[in-house]
């Protein structure tokens, strides 16, 4: 069942990072169009842009943790025996999850809350809405989180 339910949540993450590449591509052309040859640059394809960026890096950092294929330096823990290696695994997912539940979660929730009566005065759309990839991405990065604990205690009493 869990694991059925990772499927989709991936399934989902993929198509919104391809989603929002391919928007982002489709304004950065209209962006260089508009500016190099109708001299009239549109702000808010340079405002929305920038934003569908932020949500990219988010969203696309949650799915690479969940993917278990963020950055890491393996060589010396590549050493260490099986059991030592998990354990290492564990905690350093332990420490990203502690980051993504009081960053990303609690502040990031007080944030989007505290922005939401500020509009973006090129868009007209609150603040608080762009905000909100934070915490949603935090919570993803939680969910990845406890899939992965699980996967990895199966492995730790396998051994």
């Amino acid at each position: 069942m869990f694991l059925y339910i990772k499927k989709i949540v991936d399934k989902v993450m993929e198509f919104l990072c391809v989603s929002i590449v391919m928007i982002m591509c489709v304004l950065v052309t209209y962006q260089v169009i508009t500016r190099y040859i109708f001299d009239s640059p549109s702000a808010v394809s340079e405002i929305l842009s920038r934003y569908l960026f932020i949500w990219l890096v988010l969203f696309g950092g949650a799915y690479v943790f969940g993917l278990r294929e963020h950055m890491s330096i393996s060589f010396l823990k590549q050493k260490l025996p099986n059991k030592v290696q998990i354990c290492l695994d564990m905690f350093s997912d332990l420490i990203i999850a502690v980051f993504a539940f009081i960053i990303m979660i609690l502040g990031g929730y007080n944030i989007t809350l505290r922005q939401m009566l500020q509009m973006d005065s090129s868009i007209q759309l609150p603040v608080g809405v762009i905000y909100s990839a934070i915490p949603i991405a935090g919570v993803i990065m939680l969910f990845y989180f406890i899939y992965n604990e699980t996967i990895l205690l199966k492995k730790l009493r396998n051994l």
